[in-house]
């Protein structure tokens, strides 16, 4: 049975050297990772069907199911356009993620220095805590006469691509301005406002929304949006319930629900001072379908 397999996949069996054990290590690596990455998407279930296929084109070899075999070789090209396509959304963010694990913080920045790239003063990218205590004064506000707001701030991985979508603004981060902003029946009011380099750059932003379908029923389009935004960047998402007036805070794909404005300074400065990490645990919380 072994030969057979060998014979009808012209498999070469080389002798195992050092080099060999670093690609089998590189690739395993890699394997683990995209893993890692995609099994709380949708793309989860459609490998796990990919997985399936494999195994019956296994068994179809081994028990020379000609037919069925001729039929899967030839449907090997189209097969991987047509995953290329169904997980556009998911080969996208696995390659965001591994920028930021290059330029965000992650092991491979530990090794090289990328700064250079972004050409920019570390500390004018840094988040100040004068900046953190007028935009919870912002919404500590909003939140009492149930304002709706939806703040982005940006970290490591630029948000230029939303920024283009609203309006320029470049003002300096005051509570009254962020208020003023998202009152109702003013012109900037609708959509997201982004924080970067301390200054409020622009206002009305279009983000995109979560596609994950375990998101609470109760949540509107603007907490999808805080998710969908912290899906694909490193962005700390702030929201106003317009109908409760409760503030959440999105990050990295999770909602943290109905914070306090102690638990989300916390959250703001924690993650200002703590070089190189992802989350804060204390505050790790569960995700939105489960609050």
């Amino acid at each position: 049975m072994l030969d057979n397999l060998i014979s009808n996949f012209d498999l070469y069996m080389p002798t195992p050297g050092f080099a060999d054990l670093i690609d089998i290590l590189v690739v395993a690596y890699l394997i683990y990772k995209i893993i890692f990455w995609i099994r709380e998407t949708r793309a989860w279930t459609l490998f796990k069907g990919i997985i399936v296929i494999l195994v019956f084109a296994l068994v179809a070899v081994v028990l020379k199911l000609n037919t069925i075999v001729w039929i899967l070789r030839n449907a090997v090209s189209v097969g991987i356009i047509a995953i290329v396509v169904i997980f556009q959304p998911e080969l996208r963010s696995v390659l965001e993620k591994l920028g930021n694990e290059v330029g965000g913080g992650g092991y491979f920045s530990k090794l090289f220095n990328f700064e250079f790239i972004k050409g920019t003063d570390k500390e004018a990218e840094t988040i100040t805590k004068k900046t953190v205590d007028e935009i919870l004064k912002a919404v500590e506000k909003m939140a009492q006469v149930k304002t709706g707001a939806l703040i982005l701030i940006e970290r490591g991985v630029p948000l230029g691509d939303h920024e283009r979508t609203g309006i320029a603004v470049d003002s300096v981060v005051t509570s009254q301005m962020l208020i003023n902003i998202f009152e109702k029946n003013t012109p900037l009011h609708d959509g997201a406002v982004i924080i970067k380099n301390n200054r409020i750059a622009a206002a009305t932003c279009y983000l995109p929304l979560t596609e994950s379908q375990q998101i609470s029923k109760d949540l509107g389009t603007r907490h999808r949006a805080a998710l969908g935004a912290s899906e694909v960047s490193d962005a700390d998402v702030l929201v106003v319930s317009e109908e409760t007036g409760s503030v959440s805070l999105a990050r990295e794909g999770v909602l943290y629900r109905n914070l306090s404005s102690e638990a989300l300074s916390k959250m703001l400065i924690g993650q200002q001072g703590a070089e190189g990490k992802k989350k804060i645990t204390f505050f790790k919380g569960r995700r939105s379908s489960d609050e």
